[in-house]
């Protein structure tokens, strides 16, 4: 887990450009305040990285379960946090129009909780499979586990098709698999562990029985109150809750333009940098060293490029 570096925050000068650009009346209210809340966060830390990063030393070994919540919403610094909330923003817009608010902010709640579980559990088997106690120490932070299980979500509910991984096509059902394997290779400091456990927590939505149970909980506690605004649909396997919002349709396609979730995040990338002069025919870097343009290949590794959980 990297440190966060001190000065300008140009990731997150970058960020909110973009969120200006998309326009706040255009992103739904979970997806901004999850937004917001780790923007927050980021700028008034509750406590330092290393008293909020979760590891199964610090967090079951001495009991301090407030490091599932906090270390979720913690960035190492301001490009971790970039590139996960642009990533956050667009797969927000996709499935909380089409889930509904209420069912969105049900799924957040639960992965967020669950990714940190999940985490400590596969660390403490690779610790013993492993004979390796390094493992127990391993302390991570971070939003990436909790969107890697919404990439599984999503790509579950819109089968088909190709996902670009570091520029080669892969199928979608894989896609989550293969930028797990890219991300590692290309940044090694970051938890392998971490997105891991992301798509486990997706793939015990999807295939596994944590839906019916979340579906199970939401029908005890407003079974009335729920089914009154949405109503259930099987797609291609896939049981789940759509809202019916002729408004949003019309505004996603209008918006994405019948863009990937990939390619989106590229061309969000791509306007944020120009906003700051850079420049097709030229690469400059900032005070920090960092290039100010970036080719499209580049750009793409720079997407995947996350730092820390």
């Amino acid at each position: 887990m990297q440190s966060r570096q001190r000065g300008l925050n140009l990731g997150l000068l970058l960020l909110l450009s973009q969120l200006v650009q998309v326009g706040f009346d255009n992103i739904p209210p979970a997806t901004l305040i999850t937004m917001g809340l780790n923007i927050y966060l980021f700028l008034k830390p509750v406590k330092p990285l290393m008293d909020v990063c979760t590891s199964v030393d610090k967090t079951w070994n001495e009991r301090d379960w407030s490091r599932l919540f906090y270390s979720t919403f913690h960035h190492a610094d301001d490009w971790h946090l970039y590139f996960n909330m642009v990533s956050m923003l667009y797969k927000g817009i996709k499935l909380e129009r089409r889930l509904g608010t209420k069912w969105f902010v049900y799924i957040l709640t639960v992965f967020s909780a669950l990714t940190g579980v999940v985490y400590l559990v596969v660390e403490i088997l690779l610790a013993e499979l492993m004979k390796d106690h390094s493992y127990k120490y391993q302390c991570a932070v971070g939003f990436s586990g909790v969107l890697f299980a919404l990439k599984v979500v999503n790509n579950y509910d819109n089968p088909g098709g190709l996902s670009y991984v570091f520029g080669f096509p892969v199928q979608k059902q894989y896609a989550c698999w293969a930028e797990l394997v890219a991300i590692h290779l290309i940044a090694p400091g970051s938890s392998f562990v971490g997105h891991l456990s992301g798509i486990l927590v997706g793939l015990l939505y999807t295939k596994g029985p944590l839906k019916n149970w979340m579906e199970m909980c939401a029908e005890g506690v407003s079974s009335s109150n729920y089914s009154s605004r949405q109503t259930r649909f099987n797609n291609q396997g896939y049981s789940g809750y759509y809202d019916y919002s002729n408004a949003a349709s019309h505004y996603e396609a209008r918006y994405t333009g019948g863009m990937t979730e990939e390619e989106q995040l590229e061309e969000a990338i791509r306007a944020s940098l120009n906003d700051y002069g850079t420049h097709s025919n030229h690469r400059r870097s900032d005070t920090f060293g960092r290039p100010g343009w970036l080719s499209e290949e580049e750009m793409r590794q720079k997407r995947i490029y996350r730092f820390a959980k």
